[in-house]
């Protein structure tokens, strides 16, 4: 059986007909808002996680992934049939995919229920008896909006699984993920995954192009709020706000949290076979720091787990980008990994002091999400004190102010020649190419006078050389010199007449990821 990471979420279509799902209201007059998801997350906060599994027909937990992908939504029985902007469509369960959420929407102010009906599905190949149970719910949704055509709808936000999430913007494919929360990513006791139980979909006034989706979290840990303003276009947005009701005090909780997949790119190219040159769905770590500076760290699979953290107060902004944009580079059309959107994060408010973690996990496969970035607070959330979060994530292709500098475009490793090295010198050695365009560098004649900043924590740069690497690119080359197995963080930027060009490139060197 064949699978991969994104089959997971099955592609949207056209909508069509006038078909809606039966609705029930829920009980009582009150008014619909996000205070009653923040009251709904605080009492729940106030009692002992519910653990216990959704029931779930026996014919549906034992599918398999090929099975469950012949599950269908069939387009014409879509939410929302009729007029505005948007339509929604819903996710059996089944498979993984065992969680019950609760989806409501809202019209008028008033939350009303939508109600499992197997005819809202094609069970496809399958021989399954659809006759399941009137509350057997679905497992998420998706979203469609006309980019272009307003009588085609296409697909740009799905909620499923866990808090997953995913954004596409006009001409992009689904890559990388983001989630709710991530709570003790990495750390020896194990991660905790909190899940969406429930949502709530705002119908817009007529003619607005957005639209508001409001979520309840659940965990052992805490509770949660949750409001998403979502505008789709060329550039996708969602402006969250959460607040959050921890049980317990929690060790490590990773706000903003974006998952990605890296098998191999430019560094260490391919540690295996492989026909396509490059294989991810983000090749790298932006950052904007409190104080301004731009980093850009490129994403590695290396051997083992690896930890990196980026110190930081007040910051800007950080997202994991896909900045490899030509189809030569990954020669795969089916998996168009040439248009898979950037998200990038951009606080709301002061988050204050902390750090950007960056996980990357050793993977041999494509269907691993094997990279996770988030924010991590220097105040840790406490039992009974409720914490507030905003944020926005916008998914896009390019963006000529992200950073407004010139940009790395390309990191490349090598053996230490063109210079001869001492014998304790050579062990370990390693040559960089590291590629900067963007920004100013394209106006840049051969023999400007570039300068080459580079330096290194631990250990010796040598030889280092710079050149115009083509009309609109600049290449930095140099070779470092380990210290023994020592960790060691490399930095280098481009200047002229001693003023930053470029972002800053950051890489990590570490013996054992080689």
């Amino acid at each position: 059986m064949s699978m991969t990471r994104r089959d997971f979420i099955v592609t949207g279509a056209t909508a069509a007909g006038m078909f809606l799902a039966p609705i029930k209201a829920l009980a009582g007059p009150a008014r619909f808002s996000f205070a009653t998801v923040r009251q709904r997350a605080l009492d729940l906060s106030k009692r002992p996680h519910d653990a216990t599994p959704d029931p779930l027909p026996d014919a549906l937990a034992k599918l398999d992934y090929t099975a469950f992908k012949e599950i269908s939504f069939r387009t014409d029985h879509a939410l929302w049939q009729g007029d505005g902007l948007f339509r929604i469509e819903c996710f059996h369960r089944g498979f993984i995919y065992r969680r019950r959420v609760d989806l409501h929407l809202v019209e008028g102010g008033v939350a009303h229920e939508v109600a499992y009906a197997p005819q809202m599905f094609d069970f496809g190949k399958n021989k399954l008896d659809p006759n399941f149970p009137a509350d057997l719910g679905v497992s998420g949704f998706r979203l469609h909006f006309p980019f272009s055509d307003p009588k085609v709808f296409d697909e740009f936000a799905v909620f499923q699984g866990a808090s997953y999430f995913r954004l596409r913007g006009s001409g992009q494919e689904y890559g990388l993920s983001a989630r709710g929360l991530a709570l003790n990513t990495a750390e020896p006791e194990g991660e905790e995954f909190p899940e969406f139980t429930a949502f709530w979909i705002e119908r817009p006034a007529t003619g607005v192009p957005e639209i508001t989706v409001y979520a309840l979290l659940e965990s052992p840990s805490l509770t949660g709020a949750y409001r998403f303003v979502l505008a789709p276009g060329s550039r996708t947005t969602a402006m969250i706000e959460a607040e959050l009701f921890p049980r317990v005090d929690i060790k490590k909780t990773g706000f903003g949290a974006l998952t990605s997949m890296y098998l191999h790119g430019k560094p260490l190219s391919r540690i295996f076979a492989d026909a396509r040159p490059e294989v991810h769905d983000s090749d790298g770590l932006l950052l904007h720091t409190g104080n301004g500076e731009w980093l850009w760290r490129p994403l590695l699979n290396c051997r083992g787990l690896r930890v990196s953290s980026f110190s930081d107060e007040h910051p800007r902004g950080f997202g994991l980008l896909q900045r490899e944009r030509d189809l030569r580079a990954y020669e795969d059309m089916g998996a168009r990994e040439e248009v898979r959107p950037n998200y990038y994060l951009t606080p709301k408010g002061d988050w204050g002091a902390g750090h950007v973690e960056l996980v990357e996990i050793a993977t041999d496969g494509e269907w691993n999400d094997n990279m996770v970035a988030y924010w991590v607070s220097g105040s840790p959330l406490r039992a009974g004190v409720p914490s507030k979060v905003a944020y926005t994530i916008a998914a896009y292709l390019d963006d000529p102010l992200l950073p407004p500098t010139g940009r790395v475009v390309g990191t490349r490793l090598g053996p230490p020649a063109p210079v001869p090295l001492d014998k304790a010198d050579a062990k370990g050695a390693q040559r960089f190419f590291v590629d900067f365009g963007a920004g100013e560098i394209a106006g840049l004649g051969r023999n400007a006078p570039v300068e080459i900043n580079v330096t290194c924590d631990h250990g010796t740069i040598k030889d280092v050389i710079g050149q115009a690497n083509g009309p609109d690119r600049w290449r930095a080359m140099f070779t470092f010199v380990p210290e023994g197995a020592q960790d060691t963080n490399l930095r280098a930027y481009l200047s002229l007449h001693d003023r930053p060009l470029t972002e800053t490139w950051l890489y990590r060197w570490t013996a054992e990821a080689y």
